[in-house]
């Protein structure tokens, strides 16, 4: 796993991939996302939400270009701990927060929360065979927790189709993986 741009451009970090339940973004679609998130977002005032977090590759990325707010959340504890000792050892704990936690479980209890965390980026990167990720999109932004300027991307296969969602407003496609944008 490449980190592309920032302090920790170039840097290879190597998750022990054998029997994890991740399947990483292509280094050519997480390039192209973050060209384009490189023209809306401003690093480093993002309180960025990685959901289905699995390797951290986006987390570290945020972290690299000088986001100082960022949270990770996955069930998988080798993920988990792997995250873990990856902020640790790049001097990171004061910026992340890292929870183990399934992600409906999160968003639920975010949206029943009395002070919901105001995110003004989310990124989820479910497995392309959740039951439920048709709902996943109104399921976060009902919720409240994203910022009303904020944005929401979900990356996702080709059987899914957001384009009707009220809120999405654009869908690129990079070989199997698709990044679907939502204000």
């Amino acid at each position: 796993m490449r980190i592309i741009s920032g302090t920790l451009g170039g840097r290879v970090l190597q998750p022990p991939m054998k029997k994890w339940p991740t399947r990483p973004t292509t280094d050519i679609a997480k390039e192209a996302l973050y060209n384009i998130l490189s023209n809306r977002i401003d690093f480093e005032e993002a309180i960025m939400l990685d959901l289905f977090g699995g390797t951290g590759a986006h987390v570290f990325e945020f972290l690299s270009r000088g986001c100082t707010n960022v949270t990770y959340v996955d069930m998988y504890p080798k993920c988990v701990s792997w995250v873990k000792k990856q902020i640790k050892s790049l001097d990171f704990e004061e910026e992340a927060k890292v929870v183990r936690m399934d992600v409906a479980k999160f968003i639920k209890r975010q949206g029943i929360s009395e002070d919901p965390s105001p995110f003004n980026f989310i990124f989820a990167d479910p497995p392309y065979a959740l039951p439920w990720l048709p709902q996943l999109a109104s399921l976060i932004l009902d919720n409240s927790f994203l910022t009303e300027d904020g944005l929401l991307v979900i990356e996702h296969g080709s059987d899914v189709n957001y384009e009707s969602h009220s809120r999405c407003t654009e869908t690129r496609k990079y070989g199997q993986s698709r990044f679907s944008f939502f204000n």
